[in-house]
C-alpha cells in the first residue's frame, strides 16, 4: 500500500488524469487522501479528473459516432446492455449523462450507446462538460472530507483483510446481481 501511495504522489497526476479518462474513482479517491495528506494539491487533483473525465466520454461518443460498425461488433455480447441503456437515454434524456459518472460498470457503456444514437452532439458535450465537473467535485470532495477514516481503515486492513475481502465481494456480488437482473431476458 504504500509503495502505491509513493507512486501516486510521484506521479500522482499522470496516473490520476489516465485513469480518469476511462473511469476514475479509485484514482480520484486516492489523489483526494494524498491532497489531504499534503503529497498533492486538491484544486489541481479535481481539475486533473474533471478535464480527463470530460476528454475521455468525448472521445467514447465521438467513436461511436465515427465508428458504428467497429463499436457495434465490440458490443456485441452487452447488447441487453446496450438496449438498457438506451431505454434509459430515451426516458431520461440528459440525466443519464449524469447519473452514469457515478455508477461505477456503467461508465464506458453509456457513451458510446448514446453515440449510437440520434442524440445530439453538442448537447451531450455541455452536459458531459457539467457532469464531469460535478462528478470530480462529489468524488472528491467526499474523498477528501473522510480521508482521515479511510486512511484509519487502510491501517486495520492488515489485521481484518478477510472482512474487507468479504465486503467487497458482497459488494461485487450485488451489482452483478443486479446488472443480470435488470438486463436478463424476460420470458
Amino acid at each position: 500500500m504504500e509503495d502505491m501511495l509513493t507512486s501516486l504522489s510521484t506521479y500522482g497526476y499522470i496516473i490520476l488524469f489516465l485513469y480518469s479518462f476511462g473511469g476514475g474513482f479509485l484514482a480520484l479517491s486516492a489523489a483526494s487522501v494524498l491532497s489531504f495528506t499534503g503529497q498533492m494539491n486538491f484544486e489541481i487533483t479535481l481539475l486533473v479528473a474533471f478535464i480527463s473525465n470530460a476528454i475521455g466520454d468525448a472521445v467514447l461518443f465521438m467513436v461511436a459516432r465515427n465508428s458504428k460498425k467497429d463499436v457495434m461488433a465490440y458490443l456485441k455480447k452487452h447488447r441487453r446492455k446496450l438496449a438498457l441503456s438506451h431505454i434509459l437515454i430515451r426516458k431520461h434524456g440528459s440525466k443519464v449523462i449524469v447519473l452514469q459518472k457515478f455508477i461505477y460498470g456503467v461508465k464506458t457503456l453509456v457513451p458510446l450507446a448514446i453515440g449510437l444514437t440520434n442524440y445530439n452532439m453538442r448537447s451531450f458535450m455541455i452536459v458531459n462538460v457539467f457532469a464531469s465537473m460535478l462528478w470530480a467535485l462529489v468524488v472528491g470532495f467526499i474523498s477528501f472530507y473522510s480521508a482521515a477514516s479511510i486512511i484509519s481503515i487502510f491501517e486495520n486492513f492488515e489485521e481484518h483483510k478477510f472482512v474487507f475481502f468479504g465486503i467487497l465481494l458482497s459488494i461485487l456480488a450485488i451489482v452483478y446481481y443486479y446488472f443480470s437482473r435488470v438486463t436478463k431476458k424476460r420470458s
